[in-house]
């Protein structure tokens, strides 16, 4: 399974650690992804949906 948003697509980034003296290493930037249960086409499903859509209230939450 993909690291990815389901709702708006958000998925790893990729960048570097930088130490105090400045040396550089890869690392990824992963987003804070949440199993949820929300309505999808009148049905209940789990997604994997990004904070952010949560909060902007992108996806509607099933009781």
């Amino acid at each position: 399974m993909a690291r990815m948003c389901e709702v708006c697509g958000k998925k790893p980034m990729a960048g570097n650690h930088v130490s105090h003296a400045h040396n550089r290493a890869p690392r990824r930037f992963l987003p804070n992804l949440q199993r949820v249960r929300a309505m999808v086409d009148g049905s209940v499903k789990r997604v994997l949906v990004c904070t952010n859509c949560i909060k902007s209230g992108k996806i509607r939450k099933a009781a």
